[in-house]
C-alpha cells in the first residue's frame, strides 16, 4: 500500500500571491485580512485533498540569508513588503498553528531551502512529496518522488510537466535560471538571454551551465536567434552566470530540528481559532469550528458572537418530476424573499438561450430546475413551457421580493425567453428588490471585483465551484446545456444559495450606513429594470453607411501612412513600437520625453501627443493615424458585426458596478468612447438612425459638473453666474482677467474654460500652462486670481481634503461614498493623487447619481403615459430617445422637465434637447 505523500506548503509564496491576487478584505476596524483568508482557504483545501498526509507550512524568517552575503544586490529590486501585508503575518502564523499545521521559519535561509531539504530527505526514504507552491524555482526539485501543485490554479507539475512548461528537464532548471536570471529576485543572469534562448542553449548542448561553457564553440551552429553573437556574450558574463547559478540553487542540506515524525497534523485548537476568527471577522468559519469542537469533544471557552449561529446544512435538489416541482412552487410562493438565477448557453443576454433556473428560499436550501440540457443520456426533464408558465405569475409579481446577483442579465434572459414559440411572450420579471452585485458595489465601489465568486470568498469565506470546474476551459469548454445534471444541479443551486447568503450579510452592512442604503434603494435598484429595457430595445444603425465610412477611413489611413513614410524617408511599420522608436529617436533625433520600464524611449500615445504639441510633424501624423485606425477597427468595421440578427439592432450592455465614481460604463459596443470633437467621430454617430416615422431626441445636461461645483462650494460668484444664465466661462474670464463681461476675448474665454474644468480635475499650474500655452508663473497667477475671485471654491477644496483625510472617504450629494485608501499615504505622489480624487469624486459621483435618477424618472413617465417613445442610449450626461414624429414636441418638453427636476441644487439644472434623423443631427 502506497504511503500518503508529505505535503510541503510554500507559505511565503502563497502569502504574496493571495495578497496581490484576491479582493482586498478588511475588518470593521480596518485590519487587512484578505491574504490571511486566501492562504487559510488554500490550506483547508489541501487538508481535504490529503487527509492522511504529514504537513509542513514553511515561511521565510525575518532577516537576511546566506544569499545576501553571497551577492549584496540579491532581491534589491524587490519593493519592501506593503504594510497591509506585514500586519497579516502574525495572525496568519497563529491561525496556521491553531488549525494544527506544523509551521516552520528557519533563520539564515529561505523557505525554499527548508522545503528543499525536507523534500529531498523524504524522497530519499522513498516517500512521495507534494510541494504546494507558485514559485517556478521549485521546479528544480521535481523528480520521480517529488511533484509540484499550485492550489490557486489547480495545476500539477511532474517531470514531464516541467519539460512542457520550461522546455528543459528538472535537472536543468538551475542552469536555465542562471542564464535568464530572475528580475523579481534580482538574480542577474546573462543580459539579453530570455526563456527561449536559455532552453535552446541547454537542450542544444545536452547538459548544464558547465557543459555549455565547455562547448561555446558549437553555440553558433544551434538553431537559436542570434546564435553567432552568443558565445561572446556568454564569455563576457561567465562570472555572473555562475554566481546566478549559486543564487538560484535551492539548498537541500539545511540543519533542521524537526524530522518527518514531527510533521503530523494536530487536532485544531478550536478555542484559539474562534478567538482569531472573531478578531479577523471570519464569521462564517466560526460555525465550522463550533461543529468541529462538538465532533471531537472540545470545550470552547471563547464565546462566539451571538449573531454567528450555526448555519444550516446545505440541501441542494435537482428537480426532474412534477411532484417535486409542485413542492418547490409552494415553497417559492410561501417565502418572503427568494433568490433566483438563470443558467444559459452564453453571456450575451440578447442571444443566449435559457437552460434552467435555480432558486433558494433560505440559506442552505436551494434547487435547480433543468429545462433544456441536451447531452447523450440526459435524464428526462420537465417540459420547458409548462415550467415557465407556472413560474411566470410568481416572477412577474411585483409584490414577491426577489434577490439576484447581476439580476439585469437574468431579467433580460427571461424577457427574451419565448414561451410556446411566441417571441413576444417572455417573462417580464418584477419585484427584484436586491442585487448582491450592487449591494457590494454601493458598500465599496473601490473594491476591484463584485462577481459572486469573489464576494463569496470575501464575505462568506466560501470558495464556490467555478464554471471552469464543471465546463472546462478554452476552445473545448462546454456550454451549460452540455453539462451533466450531476454537476450542473449542485453548481446552479449553489449560485442561488450563495446569492441569498450574500444578501443577508451585505444587507446588514448597508443597513448600518443609512445613506448608502438609500443610494441602493433609491438610485441603483430602480435603475436595474430601466437599463434592462434599454438593452433589449437596442439602437438602429445604418450598416451601409458604416461600410462607406470604413472604406473612406481606410483610404485616409493609407494616405497618412504614405505621409509618415515621406517624413521618415523610409517605410516602416507604424504599429511597431520598436521600429517607430528607431525612426523617431535615432533617425529624426526627436527629444526623448519618457522611457519604458526596460529603459527604451517610449512611443506611448501620451508621449506622441506631447511631441505633436511641440509641432513635430511625424508624431502629428501618427496621432491622426492611431485615432482613425481605432475608429475603423472599433466602430465602422465592428458595429455591423454586432447587429443582432433577431432584432436588426445593436444592443450595448450597461455596467453599474465598474467605475469607482458611480458612472455607468458600456461594452459591446462601448458607446462612451465615440469621439464627438472630430468629424470622423461625429460621422459614426450619424450611423445611429431613427426608424421610418420616428426621430431621435438627444437630451444633455449643460455643464453639470460645474453646476455641482457651484452648489458644493456655495461660492456667490459662481452661483450668481449660473442663476442668471450667464456664460460661466466668459464670467470666469471677466473675473480672472479683470475685464468687462462684454470685452472677453475668445482666447480669454478658452483659458477660463480650461481653468474651470482643470480645477475640477485637480490640474496643477504646470498642467494648465501646457494646456493654454503660457509659462508656469503666468498660469499660477491665473489660478491665484481665480481663487481670489471665487474664494468659496478654494474653501471647498481645502475642506474636502481635510474631511477626506479624517474619514477616509468622500460623498456625493446623495450619500454615495468613494473610499480613498491612499489619502494619508506617506508617499507624496499617492497622497496628492488621492486628494485630487477627493475633490473631483463628489462632482463626478453626483453627476452620475443625477443622470441615473433622471433615467428612472423619464422611464417611469414613459411607462405611465403609454406614448410611443423610449430611451435607447445613455452616454455620459446624455439620454437618447426614439420618438414617434408626431410626439416629438410633447416628449421634448416632458424629458426636459424630468431631467431638470432630478435633483434640487442651488443653481438650475439646464437640459439642452435636440432632435434629428440620426444621433449626430440631434445635437
Amino acid at each position: 500500500m502506497s504511503q500518503a505523500p508529505l505535503v510541503l506548503v510554500d507559505g511565503s509564496s502563497y502569502l504574496y500571491r493571495a495578497f496581490h491576487a484576491l479582493p482586498p478584505l478588511t475588518t470593521s476596524k480596518g485590519l487587512p485580512t484578505g491574504a490571511v483568508k486566501g492562504v487559510l482557504n488554500m490550506l483547508k483545501s489541501l487538508r481535504k485533498q490529503y487527509p492522511d498526509s504529514p504537513f509542513a507550512v514553511v515561511f521565510d524568517a525575518k532577516g537576511g540569508t546566506f544569499r545576501d552575503d553571497m551577492y549584496a544586490e540579491y532581491k534589491a529590486n524587490r519593493p519592501s513588503m506593503p504594510d497591509d501585508m506585514r500586519v497579516q503575518i502574525e495572525p496568519l502564523h497563529a491561525s496556521v498553528i491553531a488549525l494544527g499545521f506544523p509551521l516552520l521559519c528557519v533563520e539564515g535561509v529561505e523557505a525554499d531551502d527548508v522545503i528543499g531539504t525536507l523534500a529531498r530527505s523524504s524522497a530519499a526514504a522513498d516517500r512521495p512529496v507534494v510541494i504546494s507552491t507558485g514559485d517556478k524555482d521549485m521546479a528544480q526539485l521535481v523528480d520521480g518522488h517529488i511533484t509540484l501543485v499550485n492550489t490557486m490554479t489547480g495545476s500539477v507539475m511532474d517531470i514531464e510537466g516541467v519539460k512542457e512548461k520550461f522546455g528543459v528537464s528538472p535537472e536543468q532548471i538551475i542552469d536555465y535560471l542562471a542564464l535568464m536570471g530572475d528580475s523579481s529576485d534580482n538574480i542577474p543572469g546573462v543580459p539579453g538571454i530570455g526563456p527561449k534562448t536559455a532552453s535552446g542553449l541547454l537542450m542544444g548542448v545536452g547538459g548544464g551551465l558547465a557543459d555549455l561553457y565547455e562547448k561555446l564553440d558549437i553555440v553558433p551552429t544551434l538553431s537559436i536567434r542570434g546564435a553567432k553573437n552568443l558565445p561572446a556574450k556568454l564569455e563576457e558574463h561567465r562570472e555572473m552566470a555562475f554566481l546566478s547559478y549559486q543564487l538560484a540553487t535551492i539548498k537541500v542540506d539545511v540543519p533542521l530540528d524537526v524530522g518527518l515524525e514531527d510533521l503530523h497534523l494536530k487536532a485544531p485548537d478550536c478555542d484559539k481559532l474562534i478567538e482569531l476568527y472573531t478578531e479577523l471577522e471570519f464569521k462564517s468559519w466560526i460555525a465550522e469550528v463550533e461543529r468541529e469542537a462538538k465532533r471531537v469533544g472540545q470545550v470552547i471557552v471563547h464565546e462566539a458572537p451571538e449573531a454567528l449561529a450555526e448555519e444550516e446544512q446545505q440541501q441542494y435538489e435537482t428537480i426532474l418530476d412534477q411532484a417535486r416541482f409542485d413542492v418547490w412552487l409552494k415553497k417559492l410562493n410561501d417565502a418572503k424573499l427568494i433568490a433566483f438565477d438563470t443558467e444559459t448557453t452564453g453571456l450575451d443576454a440578447q442571444q443566449a438561450q435559457l437552460v434552467g433556473l435555480s432558486f433558494a428560499v433560505k440559506p442552505g436550501e436551494a434547487a435547480y430546475i433543468p429545462l433544456t440540457h441536451s447531452y447523450m443520456g440526459v435524464p428526462e426533464q420537465l417540459d420547458r413551457d409548462t415550467v415557465l408558465r407556472a413560474l411566470k405569475p410568481l416572477l412577474e409579481d411585483p409584490g414577491k421580493a426577489k434577490v439576484g446577483q447581476h439580476a439585469k442579465y437574468d431579467i433580460n434572459i427571461l424577457a427574451n425567453c419565448a414561451i410556446g414559440g411566441d417571441q413576444a411572450c417572455g417573462i417580464m420579471v418584477q419585484g427584484v428588490a436586491f442585487d448582491t452585485m450592487l449591494e457590494s458595489y454601493v458598500l465599496d465601489s473601490t473594491a476591484t471585483r463584485h462577481d459572486m465568486d469573489s464576494l463569496a470568498l470575501k464575505y462568506l469565506g466560501h470558495t464556490t465551484t467555478s464554471f471552469q470546474d464543471i465546463a472546462g476551459k478554452g476552445a473545448k469548454q462546454l456550454t451549460f446545456d452540455q453539462i451533466s445534471l450531476e454537476q450542473a444541479g449542485p453548481y446552479a443551486a449553489e449560485d442561488a444559495d450563495v446569492t441569498l447568503r450574500l444578501h443577508h450579510v451585505l444587507h446588514e452592512k448597508l443597513a448600518a450606513i443609512p445613506s448608502l442604503n438609500t443610494v441602493l434603494t433609491d438610485i441603483e435598484m430602480p435603475l436595474v429594470p430601466v437599463l434592462a429595457r434599454i438593452e433589449r430595445q437596442g439602437a438602429l444603425v445604418d450598416a451601409n453607411l458604416l461600410g462607406i465610412q470604413s472604406v473612406e477611413l481606410g483610404d485616409k489611413l493609407v494616405a497618412l501612412e504614405r505621409e509618415a513614410f515621406a517624413i521618415a524617408g523610409e517605410e516602416f511599420n507604424l504599429s511597431s513600437p520598436k521600429q517607430l522608436g528607431v525612426i523617431l529617436y535615432e533617425k529624426l533625433g526627436l527629444p526623448i520625453l519618457s522611457k519604458t520600464a526596460k529603459g527604451q524611449p517610449s512611443t506611448a500615445e501620451a508621449v506622441l501627443a506631447e511631441l505633436a504639441e511641440q509641432d513635430y510633424p511625424l508624431p502629428k501624423v501618427l496621432m491622426q493615424y492611431r485615432s482613425m485606425s481605432k475608429l475603423k477597427s472599433t466602430y465602422t468595421d465592428r458595429l455591423p458585426e454586432q447587429i443582432n440578427p433577431r432584432t436588426g439592432r445593436i444592443h450595448t450592455s450597461y455596467h453599474q458596478a465598474v467605475t469607482a465614481t458611480g458612472r455607468l460604463s458600456s461594452s459591446d459596443p462601448n458607446l462612451q468612447n465615440i469621439p464627438i470633437r472630430t468629424a470622423e467621430g461625429r460621422r459614426i454617430r450619424q450611423a445611429f438612425v431613427a426608424p421610418k416615422g420616428y426621430k431621435l431626441l438627444a437630451a444633455d445636461y449643460s455643464q453639470i459638473e460645474l453646476r455641482i461645483m457651484a452648489h458644493l462650494a456655495k461660492d456667490e460668484g459662481l452661483l450668481h453666474a449660473f442663476r442668471n444664465n450667464l456664460d460661466v466661462h466668459s464670467a470666469t474670464a471677466a473675473e480672472v482677467f479683470g475685464v468687462e463681461l462684454g470685452d472677453v476675448t475668445t482666447d480669454q474665454r478658452r483659458s477660463a474654460k480650461a481653468i474651470n474644468f482643470g480645477l475640477i480635475y485637480g490640474m496643477s499650474a504646470f498642467g494648465l500652462a501646457k494646456q493654454i500655452g503660457v509659462d508656469r508663473k503666468q498660469s499660477q497667477a491665473y489660478i491665484d486670481r481665480y481663487f481670489a475671485r471665487y474664494p468659496g471654491v478654494l474653501d471647498y477644496m481645502e475642506r474636502t481634503r481635510t474631511q477626506a483625510a479624517e474619514q477616509g472617504y468622500v460623498e456625493t450629494i446623495f450619500g454615495r461614498r468613494l473610499y480613498l485608501p491612499e489619502i494619508n499615504a506617506k508617499n507624496g505622489a499617492l497622497r496628492k493623487g488621492a486628494e485630487r480624487t477627493a475633490i473631483n469624486a463628489p462632482m463626478q459621483g453626483t453627476a452620475a447619481d443625477i443622470i441615473k435618477k433622471a433615467m428612472v424618472a423619464v422611464d417611469n413617465w414613459l411607462s405611465a403615459s403609454g406614448l410611443d417613445a423610449r430611451v435607447i442610449l445613455q452616454v455620459h450626461d446624455e439620454l437618447v430617445l426614439e420618438v414617434r414624429e408626431d410626439l416629438v414636441d410633447q416628449v421634448r418638453d416632458e424629458v426636459r422637465i424630468h431631467m431638470s427636476e432630478a435633483a434640487k441644487l442651488d443653481v438650475p439644472l439646464v437640459v439642452e434637447v435636440g432632435v434629428g434623423n440620426n444621433w449626430d443631427e440631434a445635437h
